[in-house]
């Protein structure tokens, strides 16, 4: 009698909701809510960025996580995998997500390292009174222009070490897996985050001129609202926050178990990732109403834009509070803890595209994946222009990789695919709270026309302007060459064909759900085979062999 030789190993899974739940916002709570967000806030208006923010969450954020939970959790999946299952055709898309997930990943990683420089620094003022800015920019990057250098090879020890720790960490937890690296390590990472900050706003609430700094943060510049890079700022973090739009979602959604309140989930978490954020407004904007007050200027005099906000303002506040040293570790550890919570989650996705692409194991994808990263990330951000070659990636993948990305995939699902009705059942028919057509509608309608005219505002005024002042040849390979190549890769991964022994080729547990779902595949649309239930797989394996 024949036997199986050989079988696809089962797909893995999250142990739990709740784990999902908080792995979910541990993705999303990360460097956006804590370095980003205040910074972006604070370029926005202050208060007045909070409109736009909440028009972004409800109109986009929360419909369009939806749609990624409704592709993951019902075509289960990674991002490739989930759209190839959709229509063959579409695969082009999850490769197009796991690309930016590359990008993002290799200079994430850096941040956490300064990140954790800077917990250390803190413990010991390391940077001086008054020396904050010198300290960030020459002691510690040691930057050079671009202009004047070109990109370059010279090592900055200070930033390189502690960039190798951390993809140590992290590259320990991926390669232990969903449930025993992911799921364990934001159940012990989230909660001590969680009460880090918590104590943090705390002790910023009670320094002189807290009010000062709520005062700029909640009260509303209408003039702001007329100008679209707010809005555009807006529904850029929105995804970059929320983890929509570049895969994570549809990863994770699709490691969950097959009767699981989808939306209810969502809701917590996308309100948990922006209560956290609101909080973290809170927290350094009363810092900032501190250090306003000890400058005797206002608000708006004392932090510069982008990461100044953090790793130059918050240094100055350390620095002049009492009690400083501890504002300082608490802020910069909460960074670190969120930040290796959100890069174990894009790493996620890049692992689990090639781990259903080419059915190989856990350990081995994870080191395929992780090593060359740390190197090429080690490469670009521990020399003495990384913060150059940082801000350029950072701004091109936001503005055409993942607006670019999340309204190619709503016009190919909602109007080439016609896909939303199927999906939306899906979601109402497991879900506590029912979306509906007003869902199809913001997700079909509304997210392409908002989208369409902030990614078209984008390119105008990149094409008009150079970004950042930087020479036109930095700026069409760390910017526009980024771009095309993301969309040029992205086909070209499509093209290459899934191993045999790949979930694609043989996933008994999709089959299982698509006769739950009582589901039959479109033939004409989708080029994986799908082996008949009436068979069992083992006796098939078996007879082949």
């Amino acid at each position: 009698m024949a036997t199986a030789t050989t079988q696809t190993p089962k797909r893995e899974a999250f142990g739990s909701r709740n784990v999902f739940i908080l792995s979910a916002i541990g993705s999303a709570v990360g460097l956006g809510n804590i370095w980003r967000f205040p910074y972006v806030a604070y370029e926005g208006g202050g208060g007045a960025f909070l409109i736009p923010y909440l028009c972004a969450l409800l109109t986009a954020g929360i419909p369009l996580l939806f749609f990624d939970y409704a592709i993951g959790h019902r075509f289960r999946g990674s991002a490739p995998l989930a759209f190839r299952r959709m229509h063959r055709r579409a695969e082009p898309l999850g490769w197009w997500q796991v690309l930016i997930c590359v990008v993002i990943a290799v200079y994430y990683a850096v941040i956490i390292a300064w990140a954790a420089m800077y917990t250390w620094f803190s413990a010991q003022l390391t940077w001086g009174p008054g020396n904050e800015n010198d300290f960030f920019f020459v002691d510690f990057l040691r930057s050079a222009d671009v202009a004047e250098v070109g990109i370059s090879t010279e090592f900055v020890p200070q930033v390189g070490l502690p960039l190798v720790a951390v993809w140590l960490i992290v590259i320990v937890i991926m390669a232990l897996g969903v449930k025993r690296g992911i799921g364990r390590a934001n159940m012990i990472l989230m909660p001590l985050l969680t009460v880090m900050f918590a104590i943090l706003v705390v002790q910023s609430l009670f320094l002189p001129g807290a009010m000062d700094g709520l005062n700029a943060f909640f009260t509303p510049n209408w003039e702001a609202l007329g100008d679209p890079a707010v809005w555009a700022s807006a529904y850029g973090h929105i995804f970059f926050s929320l983890s929509v739009a570049f895969g994570i979602m549809v990863t994770y959604s699709s490691y969950l178990k097959r009767k699981t309140d989808l939306t209810g989930s969502g809701l917590v978490v996308a309100f948990a990732n922006s209560g956290f954020e609101i909080l973290a407004g809170i927290g350094v904007f009363a810092a900032l109403g501190f250090m306003a007050q000890a400058q005797g200027t206002e608000v708006a005099g004392v932090a510069s834009s982008g990461i100044g906000l953090a790793f130059i303002a918050f240094p100055t506040i350390v620095s002049q509070a009492t009690g400083g040293s501890i504002i300082g570790v608490l802020f910069f550890g909460a960074l670190v803890f969120a930040g290796v919570t959100s890069l174990i989650s894009i790493l996620e996705v890049i692992v689990a595209a090639l781990q259903d692409k080419l059915g190989w194991a856990r350990i081995r994808t994870t080191l395929t994946v992780s090593i060359p990263l740390a190197i090429v990330s080690m490469a670009l951000f521990s020399t003495t222009t990384a913060l150059s070659v940082l801000d350029t990636a950072d701004a091109f993948v936001n503005a055409f990789g993942i607006m670019a990305v999340a309204l190619v995939a709503v016009i190919v699902v909602a109007w080439l695919l016609h896909k939303l009705p199927a999906l939306v059942e899906h979601l109402d028919r497991r879900s506590s709270f029912r979306v509906g057509r007003v869902w199809m509608l913001l997700v079909g309608a509304l997210a392409p026309l908002v989208l369409g005219y902030l990614l078209v505002t984008e390119l105008i005024s990149k094409i008009s302007e150079p970004y950042g002042g930087y020479p036109g040849w930095f700026l069409a390979v760390f910017g526009w060459g980024m771009v095309i190549a993301l969309v040029a890769l992205a086909l070209l991964l499509s093209a290459l064909p899934w191993s045999g022994r790949s979930h694609a080729k043989d996933d008994p547990e999709y089959d299982e759900f698509l006769a739950e779902e009582d589901y039959e595949p479109d033939a004409e649309t989708s080029s994986i085979p799908m082996v008949p239930m009436t068979e069992p797989r083992s006796t098939e394996k078996g007879a082949s062999a």
